[in-house]
């Protein structure tokens, strides 16, 4: 089902990562703006606790966003006229020299190794014409992130290849819209919360300290609202979007 820029109200939209976070907003959001949502997540207990929440809008499928074989067979399944593509994995707060090979490049293996997939299926398909596909990078891919090893060049990775799908879609006369947008930090995910207690450690700050210097958060929620409005709204017509509590910007 194709759907308008003001409206998805039956389309099918695919998230990956949705069980916590901000894929379970953006899972949420979506649903509540009328789609009929696909979340993807390997903890079957949290799907099954949003699928509570959610009613029959929602579907969950347990599996592994990044695994060789998720991606074609899902988009084969669902046919999505949406997919958000924010599964990751939580990166090992240590500064550069305590980390090895394999916790530094932990967000390669699994960040971009799934970006990588999911849009290089999405264009193989490929998806319908005027299909949207929203790839969840980082604030980090601006200003990078000494603590958390290749995290911050993954998701610079992932804004790349973004552009890179976009470009392949427009050289094929595809119609699928790519988009990317880059969350600031925020203590709100468990992922965020771990980082600023590192940083603030770093700074020799306490954790209340640092994100009062920090100014106003980022919410799990204004990310949910975000994507669904990259969605809905014909004004974000930007390859990348910066997103803080103040809102979405077009990134740098």
């Amino acid at each position: 089902m194709s759907f308008t820029p003001t409206s998805i109200v039956g389309a099918t939209a695919l998230v990956t990562g949705a069980s916590r976070g901000f894929g379970r907003s953006i899972a949420m959001s979506l649903s509540q703006a009328g789609a009929r949502v696909v979340g993807v997540a390997r903890d079957k207990d949290q799907l099954s606790q949003l699928r509570e929440e959610l009613g029959d809008s929602f579907t969950g499928v347990t599996a592994d966003a990044a695994a060789p074989e998720t991606a074609g067979r899902l988009i084969d399944a669902y046919r999505p006229a949406i997919l958000v593509l924010n599964a990751g994995a939580a990166p090992l707060s240590r500064p550069l020299h305590q980390h090895t090979w394999q916790t530094f490049s932990r967000n390669w293996e699994v960040d971009v190794q799934h970006a990588f997939r999911w849009v290089r299926e999405a264009l193989l398909s490929p998806l319908d014409p005027a299909s949207r596909v929203i790839t969840v990078s980082s604030g980090a891919a601006l200003r990078g992130s000494p603590l958390s090893g290749g995290y911050a060049g993954a998701k610079a990775a992932i804004r790349f290849l973004t552009a890179y799908a976009a470009d392949e879609s427009e050289r094929a006369a595809l119609g699928i819209r790519f988009c990317c947008v880059l969350p600031q930090l925020t203590s709100a995910t468990a992922l965020g919360s771990a980082a600023v207690a590192a940083y603030a450690a770093r700074a020799g700050m306490t954790v209340a300290d640092y994100l009062s210097a920090a100014g106003p958060a980022l919410t799990t929620e204004q990310v949910g609202a975000a994507v669904t409005g990259l969605v809905t709204d014909a004004g974000y017509d930007k390859g990348a979007y910066l997103l803080t509590a103040a809102g979405l910007a077009p990134a740098p």
